[in-house]
């Protein structure tokens, strides 16, 4: 099995649209070259920040491909492969073209509200079943169930092509649990922005990041530094960003981080329903912040 350094920070990529509703791959192809030329470590292709419920099967096809093109191997990428029908993704990671992908990031399954014995039966059939190191993603707070630390380290243990969990529980007891008594070779990335410094602190690996979709170079400076032991200056970062954290996330994900890139120039502000973009309000708020921060005059 292909080894993968998922030390520092990755970004879960959007998937920018035209105001047709057609997928931007202009866009795309900036967005992929200004992640690799300010910092980020990998990227998180077709997670749920991509908006992946409401892309066609063909559409996931096309967007992995291209983004795999457009890497040309450059740095690491992650693909979102997981949901709430087990055989189906274990037939994914059988039969789909998985070159060009260095690991997979497979979601806790949702809506069902499997029990812990399920969960950890779902992710036995897709450790057995995968060529590719496997990411765990707990995020209770879109699943509806939480995947406890005792289920997390019993996975970690048994499969040792399960190398790291994204954690999203908000729960840094728990999380601290996990990375206590972890396998040496098993990894905990924060799957929140807003926590990715302390839990740095207690002994994370980085983040699989939103944020870093706008501010790249900012938001993996302070994951480097937190890395290396610098948390006065990695602090002074965490702390510049502490109001856009939640800001980000008020009108729902990836409206926050759509509405800033296009701010910035970079995509339309648009997403498939569902998702709306951000309310004015909202958008002004974050554009206020931006000011305060230097990013736009």
């Amino acid at each position: 099995m292909a080894q993968i350094n998922l030390k520092g920070m990755g970004v879960a990529l959007i998937t920018p649209f035209k105001e047709n509703g057609s997928i931007d791959f202009n866009a795309l192809a900036r967005l992929i070259e200004f992640q690799i030329q300010n910092g980020t470590d990998y990227l998180v292709v077709l997670g749920t920040t991509a908006e992946t419920p409401t892309l066609s099967k063909e559409e996931k096809e096309e967007i992995k491909h291209f983004v795999v093109e457009r890497v040309k191997e450059r740095i690491p990428i992650v693909l979102g492969l997981g949901g709430n029908n087990t055989a189906d993704v274990v037939q994914h990671l059988k039969e789909d073209d998985l070159i060009g992908i260095d690991a997979i990031l497979s979601i806790v399954p949702y809506y069902n509200k499997p029990s812990q014995e399920g969960i950890y039966q779902h992710y036995k059939a897709i450790a057995q079943a995968s060529r590719l190191p496997i990411i765990l993603y707990n995020v209770p707070g879109r699943t509806g169930v939480n995947m406890t630390a005792e289920t997390t380290l019993r996975i970690a243990k048994d499969f040792k092509n399960v190398v790291a969990i994204k954690e999203a529980s908000g729960n840094i007891t728990q999380m601290d649990d996990i990375i206590k008594n972890k396998p040496v070779d098993f990894e905990v990335i924060s799957g929140d922005d807003g926590i990715t410094f302390p839990l740095i602190t207690l002994g994370a690996i980085g983040v699989i990041s939103v944020i870093g979709n706008a501010f790249p170079k900012e938001f993996s400076r302070m994951v480097r530094l937190a890395l290396a032991g610098d948390f006065q200056n990695s602090l002074q970062i965490h702390h510049r960003f502490t109001e856009l954290f939640e800001l980000l996330f008020v009108d729902g994900n990836p409206a926050g981080v759509k509405s800033i890139l296009h701010v910035m120039g970079y995509i339309d502000n648009q997403l498939r329903l569902p998702l709306v973009p951000t309310r004015i309000t909202t958008f002004e708020k974050i554009r206020q912040v931006l000011r305060e921060l230097n990013i736009l005059c």
